[in-house]
């Protein structure tokens, strides 16, 4: 029988399943260090695991016997995976913020002209890179007929 749940940090996220409350036989549980969010279920095993450091780390956790009361919006959580960095349109779809977007283009942007540019200002660097094409090219060609003629 198992007497002993330890779930701390385990990066697990969104409510605490109503399931959870149902286990009667739990003498030990700890949650603390997750993601996870909304109120804690009402059961007869959690309200008899009063420590509240069995929630800590769970900022996003409200009810008893924690201090943070729960509003009628934290019932029903919306958080993600990621702890949070994507927001919840009207129809609940989730969408990326602005800024993961931002930092790809820049990131496109930096990486494409930092090769091309060079290759287009530095003409040693540019014909370097074409005679390794070249080379390559060839290495492949000589490989090929080599492993053809050889049967």
């Amino acid at each position: 029988m198992l007497e002993s749940l330890d779930l701390s940090m385990n990066e697990l996220y969104g409510p605490i399943p109503e399931s959870l409350s149902s286990l009667n036989f739990l003498s030990h549980l700890n949650l603390s260090f997750n993601n996870l969010s909304g109120k804690i279920p009402n059961g007869n095993q959690l309200q008899t695991l009063d420590d509240s450091s069995i929630y800590e780390g769970n900022s996003l956790l409200c009810g008893p016997p924690l201090s943070t009361k729960c509003s009628e919006d934290e019932t029903k959580p919306r958080v993600t995976p990621n702890g949070g960095n994507r927001v919840a349109n009207e129809n609940g779809r989730e969408i990326e913020s602005f800024s993961f977007y931002i930092s790809m283009a820049a990131g496109f942007i930096v990486g494409f002209w930092g090769v091309c540019g060079t290759l287009i200002i530095k003409t040693s660097w540019r014909q370097a890179y074409f005679r390794s094409f070249d080379n390559l090219k060839d290495k492949i060609v000589v490989f090929v007929m080599v492993k053809l003629f050889a049967c």
